[in-house]
């Protein structure tokens, strides 16, 4: 389904209201969930893992504390340049685990919800996602000075940043979920 048709839809009398205030997602029945709950195993830790492609991720934005006791992100979501959105990801240690990275474009679209705008994103599973624009590790081919960031707000993908621009930060790592 491609983005007019999710908007249309979006408009249309069917749409449905989550249990979030602002978050809008389409009717099931008009567009499926991308990332079902169920793709994901919820850690206590505050990571999930997601059985599709086998990448952890971390479930509150960069800067924010998952807080077990209420199942909620406390904290401010930290914005970064995307050289210090590197620099933090390799110095990341979180939930036992040293290895996170900077998810590359497609690594980071693989956690949109299309059924959903306001924030396009699993609002079960990733907690706090802010409407914003988040860092991609991979570099616009042809223009090095500038990255590809994806905003939750609606799904979409940009390359019109240069890498001196401040940006939000979901850092993931690879591992093999059961």
């Amino acid at each position: 389904m491609n983005r007019l048709t999710l908007f249309v839809a979006l408009s249309a009398a069917s749409i449905s209201t989550l249990s979030h205030a602002s978050q809008i997602c389409a009717s099931q029945t008009l567009v499926p969930d991308t990332t079902p709950t169920e793709q994901f195993v919820v850690n206590e830790d505050g990571t999930v893992c997601d059985k599709q492609t086998n990448l952890m991720w971390q479930r509150c934005t960069f800067g924010q504390v998952y807080n077990s006791d209420n199942g909620s992100c406390d904290n401010v979501a930290q914005e970064l340049s995307w050289q210090q959105a590197l620099q933090t990801a390799n110095a990341q240690e979180f939930a036992g685990y040293s290895d996170w990275h900077l998810p590359n474009v497609k690594e980071l679209a693989s956690i949109v919800e299309h059924s959903c705008v306001k924030p396009s994103i699993n609002e079960t599973v990733f907690l706090a996602t802010l409407e914003k624009n988040y860092w991609s590790s991979t570099t616009v081919e042809g223009t090095p000075a500038n990255a590809w960031l994806l905003s939750f707000g609606d799904g979409k993908v940009s390359n019109v940043f240069n890498k001196s621009a401040q940006a939000y930060v979901r850092l993931a790592r690879y591992t093999f979920c059961e």
